[in-house]
């Protein structure tokens, strides 16, 4: 994903952009909300501050029509923005003050842009006169994310703001999605001019964003004449798939093609991994079946996935003996990681429905019976203790709640263990944080996933250390009585850093004992929030059965034991079918 520049648009786009409407006279922040409206926004995460008064006053005007969360920090409100997205596949929105509020909001938005979740983030600043003079909480916020979005805004002049607003709600969406920020001055939310109001979205167009190309015909003849040829084909697909909503496209071609399926991390859940043909997540922390897949295949077809370092490791070695088809919307992930043989720049769901109305039912018994084999080949200890670890506790998470719950999660072991042992059958139910790999995510992320799907079951799998990091938005997911779980896998280490000091490092544990508090149990219920402790699998099946009984928020914290291992495991730079499994 490219950045752009930052842009402080001319007026004259409104006029010659906008066909119809009528013009009212509005302030900057009473803009602001109108085009909030406009989008459909009807939750927006943040925390006020001396920039964004005016629009905090407008939004209390406007509670009626979008609900704001308060959350404890702004770094949570734009992971639950982010996640407010993942869940409900809208552009989510966060808003922050000036200087510390807006780069509170950083890691945030990085955590959006690498896994391509379309998110508004709206910053104040000092007024025009003031910008460039080091002023009281002013920061060039614009300079300090354009690496980080993608495309970003000051708006100078009231006159732009409609306009800008509107063109970074569709950029947000378009295309292969991100984050974008707009930075409003404070005068800027003050000052008065004619808005025009939209009869429909359909009547804005922007000059920014170039059409989405065609789909080349040679492109997806040469790509059937490819799948009719391999006699062992392999699908490895990621986000994309889920971003462009081709789940009945991918379940049709893979079921048509007769092709085992594996996901990355961002692709769980879109593919429904209690079929016959998925072999689940690959990779670093990938089975067997999905990792040789790959390296056995003549016939790679990578769909939405990006060819990250989590996933090839060597690259020499990775699908070597495989042709590949690369399936992405983005021109920039072509070749950029992995040669292609073929690439086909499209949305996934368009691509996927041309080749399912071309291709003939094909049919590998031999190649789906050596992936069977490899699912069952290895018995793989998963815990050292037998007491209570984290493939049992995922496991029992799943049965407890016949497979319907979203799993949102921190960063670490946890979140492997996640990956690994939930059976995700649904798009948007992990909410992880992958290419980033942010701590800190999961509980702004959790608030961020309820308020998108109020009836559903909202679990957070932590770990001891990621939790820590934004414990404090406790406070907002008791205040607004969000019926979130959240299950502490308690080792009193930071797991997966030390786990690679015990494998590559001699043993030599520098700086990851946790030997200090907090007590999580105390921590929770200072928050009033009901804390519960397990220290086996029984204990933990009540607890979590009770919490789910009960429909309020719950911390449930889980001792483990410090030397249990995320496995199987690469060694990085190896071949991705040498698996480190005890």
């Amino acid at each position: 994903m490219k950045t752009s520049q930052s842009a402080s648009l001319k007026v004259k786009h409104l006029k010659i952009k906008i066909q119809g409407g009528s013009f009212v006279k509005l302030n900057g922040s009473q803009i602001l909300i109108e085009c909030l409206k406009e989008q459909g926004v009807d939750t927006v995460f943040g925390y006020p501050g001396g920039a964004v008064l005016q629009i905090y006053d407008e939004l209390y005007k406007a509670s009626d029509k979008i609900t704001h969360v308060l959350t404890a920090h702004e770094q949570g409100a734009a992971h639950a923005a982010d996640a407010y997205s993942r869940v409900s596949g809208k552009v989510g929105v966060c808003i922050a003050t000036s200087g510390p509020g807006a780069t509170n909001l950083v890691t945030g938005i990085a955590t959006a842009y690498m896994d391509s979740i379309p998110m508004i983030a709206i910053t104040g600043n000092v007024g025009v006169p003031l910008l460039g003079k080091d002023s009281f909480q002013e920061i060039d916020i614009t300079g300090v994310t354009r690496s980080i979005t993608k495309h970003n805004y000051i708006v100078k002049q009231v006159e732009d703001l409609a306009y800008t607003i509107r063109e970074a709600f569709l950029i947000a969406k378009t295309g292969r999605p991100g984050p974008v920020l707009i930075d409003i001055p404070k005068d800027v939310t003050i000052k008065e001019t004619d808005f025009e109001l939209l009869k429909n979205l359909d009547d804005f167009r922007s000059d920014s964003l170039k059409p989405e190309e065609e789909l080349v015909e040679s492109d997806i003849n040469d790509a059937v004449a490819m799948i009719k040829d391999a006699q062992k084909p392999f699908i490895y697909m990621g986000g994309g798939i889920i971003i462009s909503g081709a789940e009945k496209e991918l379940l049709e071609f893979a079921e048509k093609i007769d092709a085992p399926v594996s996901n990355t991390l961002m692709g769980a859940g879109a593919f429904p991994q209690d079929h016959p043909l998925s072999t689940g997540l690959v990779g670093m922390h990938g089975g067997v079946a999905s990792n040789e897949g790959i390296m056995k295949c003549d016939l790679l077809i990578a769909i939405g996935a990006r060819f990250s370092d989590r996933v090839t490791s060597s690259i020499k070695e990775f699908a070597k003996a495989a042709k590949i088809i690369h399936i992405d919307i983005d021109p920039a992930e072509i070749d950029k990681n992995v040669p292609i043989t073929l690439s086909i720049i499209s949305d996934a769901k368009k691509v996927l429905a041309a080749l399912n109305s071309r291709l003939p039912v094909l049919s590998h018994p031999e190649w789906i019976a050596r992936v069977e084999k490899w699912k069952t080949k290895h018995t793989i200890k998963h815990s050292i203790s037998g007491v209570l670890n984290g493939k049992d506790i995922i496991e029992s998470i799943d049965t407890l709640t016949n497979g319907e719950a979203i799993i949102t999660t921190e960063v670490g072991q946890h979140q492997m263990w996640a990956a690994q042992f939930f059976c995700y059958r649904y798009p948007r139910t992990f909410i992880s944080s992958g290419g980033l790999g942010t701590m800190g995510f999961g509980t702004g992320a959790s608030i961020g996933a309820s308020f998108a799907a109020p009836n559903k079951h909202i679990v957070q799998i932590a770990g001891d250390g990621s939790f820590r990091m934004n414990s404090n938005e406790l406070s907002t997911i008791q205040y607004y009585n969000l019926p979130i779980i959240i299950v502490i896998l308690n080792n009193s280490v930071l797991g997966m850093v030390r786990q690679w000091q015990n494998l590559f490092y001699d043993q030599r544990y520098s700086q990851t004992v946790l030997d200090r508090g907090p007590d999580f149990v105390k921590l929770a219920e200072s928050y009033f929030v009901d804390g519960y402790r397990a220290t086996n699998i029984k204990e933990f099946e009540e607890i979590f059965a009770l919490a789910l009984s009960k429909n309020q928020p719950a911390v449930i914290d889980c001792v483990i034991d410090k030397d249990d291992k995320v496995l199987p495991m690469v060694a990085p730079g190896t071949p991705i079918n040498q698996l480190i499994i005890e």
